[in-house]
């Protein structure tokens, strides 16, 4: 087996939303609002603001992390396993990468 997974919560189908229809737009919606703030930190010229910005930031990855792991409890998020050699892989690529950048 090559997935890690917990066993899943079974919800009601149909049209109706259901616990992990909403939890999933949740998810989704803070992904979408930790892209903009990491944005708009980018961009803030203020040293107050960009503190502020920070702060919320923060609060934010945490709130998409605990979604992520009531979502993986429920067995609603399934992680893929990776054999060593495919980590290996990219491990040597980007390590590559990184010397060329070294050596420019």
């Amino acid at each position: 087996m090559n997935n890690v997974s917990n066993p899943k919560v079974i919800v009601p189908n149909g049209i109706e939303l259901n616990d992990k229809d909403y939890i999933n737009s949740m998810l989704s919606s803070l992904k979408c609002l930790v892209k903009n703030y990491v944005i708009a930190l980018t961009e803030a010229s203020n040293e107050h603001l960009f503190e502020i910005y920070s702060i919320m930031l923060n609060q934010l990855l945490h709130m998409q992390r605990e979604t992520y792991e009531v979502m993986f409890r429920k067995g609603w998020y399934v992680l893929e396993k990776c054999d060593n050699n495919k980590i290996t892989a990219k491990f040597n690529t980007l390590t590559d990468e990184l010397n060329s950048l070294n050596t420019n």
